[in-house]
């Protein structure tokens, strides 16, 4: 088995070296087996910081995850290394990790008073075992011991060397206009301690609005250079959608409606729970309601240990508009990671003249958004519009590769909120 593994990771680093183009490795987060729910990655200290840890400092970053079954599975993780476009860098396993590369999974422990029966898993990394050899992305595979090649879900986080300084500002005065329907980043980086031999071709720098992992902009050239400082202000790719803010719910309590939410009830097996009807928020005015951009958090009211006592509930959302034609709608925010199934599509109720879907969903406070998806790709900005006031979060990094190296160091991070 664990030669099996091995032989996987030098073929997908092979892959990697002949280059992307002919192959691409599906690296989003996500969940590829329906008995899997809700996968979180953060820090352990911070709820609201992005996965990022600097090489060698003390804190942790914890994933978990729940499998809807009666009983432990032996899961195993193993760690791929990535450049700057979450492909895989030429880098061996025993240059990145200091550890063979197929670790077990031996935290794990069982939902406690509830009507809907799981396991949760938790890895914790970096470990006196295990910890990274360098900067980077990384991405996290876990896996059935008895067959490694089936990657049952995956995550991502990133291990950065900090080596330059940062600086970014987010509002509504762009290059299309002052307080319209868009946000404008405006940066520099300090590169006075980190040496770049050629800061026009050798310094990546790469930004995400709030969570999403699938709609990154990535810069390879600043507009100028001044005595070490990389400057990138007027760049249309800098220029953002501005969105609207994130809907929400809370279903801490079971027994009684939350934030949001219409009505509860048991129903057989479990409890559900209808939130209000939502409606179309494009050409009502903005609403200021400060939101965690995208995020959810696993709660339950009166348990000592949510991750084991909070339930699974039934959710039922209902969006009123009108069908749409050669388009599908999709519920978006980090439970469903990015990715756009039938766990998250809406159906279409001609009788309610509605969107509606089902969702399992742990108990806890969640934030989503509606996504419409066509030929055209998703479209996140259909539904709610754009709203300059939003107070949406970016996330800056920065990444160096010169000519002859063979992956991406990540040198620095920085988040920024609008109008902040």
């Amino acid at each position: 088995m664990r030669l099996f593994t091995r032989a996987a990771a030098a073929t997908v680093a092979a892959l990697a070296a002949a280059g992307t183009g002919a192959y691409a490795l599906d690296t989003l987060p996500g969940i590829f087996d329906t008995s899997f729910r809700s996968l979180k990655v953060q820090r352990a200290d911070n709820f609201f910081a992005a996965p990022v840890l600097s090489l060698g400092e003390q804190g942790t970053l914890t994933v978990t995850f729940d499998r809807l079954v009666e009983d432990r599975d032996f899961l195993r993780y193993r760690l791929v290394h990535c450049n700057s476009d979450w492909q895989p860098s030429q880098l061996m396993e025993s240059e990145y990790l200091d550890t063979f590369n197929d670790i077990s999974i031996d935290d794990y422990a069982f939902s406690q008073n509830t009507f809907v029966h799981y396991v949760n898993y938790r890895i914790e990394f970096p470990t006196e075992d295990a910890h990274p050899l360098v900067s980077g992305n990384y991405l996290l595979q876990v896996y059935d011991e008895d067959d490694p090649d089936a990657v049952l879900l995956q995550t991502r986080f990133s291990i950065e060397e900090p080596a330059v300084e940062i600086t970014a500002m987010a509002d509504a005065h762009t290059d299309r206009g002052i307080n319209g329907e868009y946000q404008q980043v405006s940066m520099t980086i300090d590169t006075q301690r980190q040496r770049v031999r050629d800061p026009y071709n050798d310094v990546i720098t790469v930004l995400e609005q709030n969570w999403s992992p699938s709609m990154p902009v990535t810069l390879t050239h600043p507009q100028r250079v001044e005595s070490g400082r990389l400057v990138y202000e007027h760049l249309q790719p800098l220029i953002f959608r501005a969105g609207n803010e994130y809907r929400r719910f809370e279903t801490v309590r079971a027994d009684y409606p939350g934030m949001s939410v219409d009505s509860v009830k048991y129903m057989g097996r479990n409890y559900h729970a209808w939130l209000r009807t939502d409606v179309p928020a494009r050409d009502h005015s903005y609403t200021y309601d400060r939101t965690q951009n995208g995020r959810y958090m696993v709660r339950e009211y009166n348990a000592t240990d949510s991750d084991l006592g909070a339930d699974y509930v039934t959710v039922h959302f209902t969006l009123q508009m009108p069908e749409l034609t050669n388009a599908a709608v999709y519920l978006d925010g980090e439970v469903w990671q990015g990715r756009f199934t039938d766990a998250n599509r809406l159906r279409y109720d001609r009788d309610r003249q509605a969107y509606t879907a089902e969702v399992p969903l742990k108990q806890g406070s969640y934030n989503y958004r509606y996504v419409i998806v066509g030929t055209g790709g998703a479209d996140p900005y259909f539904v709610d519009g754009d709203k300059y006031e939003t107070h949406n979060e970016y996330t800056v990094k920065t990444f160096i590769r010169e000519v002859g190296s063979r992956y991406d160091r990540l040198v620095g991070t920085k988040t920024v909120y609008a109008f902040e």
